[in-house]
């Protein structure tokens, strides 16, 4: 994938053709509004209709953005247009910047596995915009859609490690790896458990960075993700259709590092903990099983009601290592359940959290960047659903609450810090189908809406 190192924003004009978004039924003039009559363009969203010249070559082009102007339709914008240089005509500053984040978020391409890898249109940008802080969110999304789009094969514990060290390093920052067995001395029962199964050279691992944390006048924020590599439920194994794409089950650890690069990047005033459990939950004559019951980092031990429920084991250690920090704000973030998919669809992740005023901060960073989250409730009287007679908790709620998604952050919220804050974002991490600008694969969500976030708290 190679939008990484792509120039797809510049401030360089020459030679840099035209796109003109237009709404539907507005008035073109002279030979574009023949061209586009002959064409059937009416400016419906996600219309692109090429502009020739009077020798035949691309002279620019029009791209319909329907009923009203919304600069982040130029998402869609990247992945159509011809290769070469282009500018977007009538924006004022503001929706330039936004414009030009939308088309490099639309750049992405896959294509690591592609003999031939398909040329990417270049956005020339006026100097008012900030290409390169444009560029780092674009990329820190790519990096996190990169990491669910490569096979379990090439993204297995380990290649996740590596790919925190070099974030690490870069930032000068530190990085603590707890692999194999060692996570038995260092007490992660649950991330031990879970990971136990794989072969050796894919052996569960806790992977913790930490950065600036000589400053302790400023507050500490954990970021803490999921990372099962491939999830074949365990014993209690899926079907094929839903082990198809488990490779995309550590997208939780795409996301915690994805963001914590920006921040470290962007240089906010706080310090940071990074904390990801990395694992394969395989099938082996070692693998836990239904009715174990596991010990935890916190102490509370944990009845297997069913080991396609792993994702919340291995948070709740490193969960508790968080706690241990004593954060001022604690995000984590996990592919956990297929509920959330039956109550908001794939597009809008669930947000949970009972604090009042970090709801409020991440709504209104989701709404102003257009990356969409959507408050659920920790609702209290489903806590009984994960009580069991033989252990301090279950990792399987009763089907009486069947609210799975509920159910899985309230178990969370039992292994979360209790200083500061802590909000759980149960992401898909996918586009199910193929539209320009959202390829069908991997997908970074709530990520931007954090950082927006962290940005206007942390900011300076």
């Amino acid at each position: 994938m190679s939008v990484h190192s792509l120039d797809l924003l510049t401030h360089e004009t020459a030679g840099a053709l035209p796109v003109r978004l237009v709404g539907t039924g507005q008035t073109l003039a002279g030979p574009e509004a023949a061209w586009a009559r002959a064409h059937d363009f009416t400016g419906k969203a996600g219309q692109l209709l090429i502009l020739p010249g009077e020798d035949g070559a691309v002279a620019g082009a029009l791209f319909g953005v329907g009923d009203s102007l919304d600069p982040a339709s130029a998402r869609g914008l990247s992945a159509r247009l011809p290769q070469g240089l282009w500018r977007l005509e009538g924006l004022d500053a503001a929706q330039a910047g936004q414009a030009a984040l939308a088309f490099a978020l639309g750049a992405y391409r896959f294509d690591r596995y592609k003999k031939r890898p398909a040329p990417v249109a270049r956005l020339s940008v006026p100097e008012s915009v900030d290409a390169a802080a444009h560029l780092r969110i674009a990329a820190a999304c790519a990096l996190a859609r990169e990491m669910v789009d490569t096979p379990a094969a090439d993204m297995g514990p380990l290649q996740i490690e590596t790919i925190a060290r070099e974030i690490a390093e870069r930032a000068g920052a530190t990085l603590t790896v707890t692999a194999g067995d060692a996570l038995l001395e260092e007490n992660y029962p649950a991330v031990h458990a879970v990971g136990r199964a794989a072969t050796s050279e894919r052996a569960p691992r806790v992977l913790e960075i930490g950065w600036n944390l000589d400053r302790a006048e400023w507050p500490l924020v954990a970021l803490v993700g999921k990372g099962v590599v491939f999830d074949t439920g365990g014993l209690d194994l899926k079907g094929a259709a839903g082990m198809r794409n488990m490779k995309k089950d550590m997208g939780g650890s795409a996301h915690a590092l994805a963001l914590a690069r920006l921040v470290m990047q962007a240089g906010l005033k706080l310090r940071l903990v990074v904390l990801v459990a990395a694992v394969e939950n395989a099938v082996s004559a070692d693998a836990f099983r239904p009715g174990d019951i596991l010990s935890s980092r916190k102490g509370l031990t944990i009845e297997v009601g069913n080991t396609d429920a792993e994702g919340r084991l291995i948070l709740a250690d490193v969960l508790a290592r968080a706690g241990e920090h004593s954060p001022d704000l604690t995000l984590d973030f996990a592919t956990l359940t297929g509920a959330a998919r039956i109550a908001l669809g794939p597009d809008l992740p669930p947000l949970y959290t009972d604090d009042e005023a970090l709801a409020r901060d991440l709504l209104a960073a989701a709404s102003a960047v257009g990356d969409p989250l959507w408050r659920m409730p920790l609702w209290p009287g489903y806590r009984a659903s994960l009580d069991t007679e033989i252990a301090d908790v279950k990792n399987d709620s009763s089907a009486w609450a069947q609210a799975g998604s509920i159910t899985a952050a309230l178990f969370l919220q039992k292994f979360a810090p209790t200083t500061g804050a802590w909000a759980h974002m149960d992401i898909f991490a996918w586009n199910p189908r193929a539209r320009p600008g959202w390829p069908e694969g991997g997908e970074a969500q709530a990520l931007r809406a954090c950082f927006e976030m962290l940005s206007r708290r942390y900011g300076g």
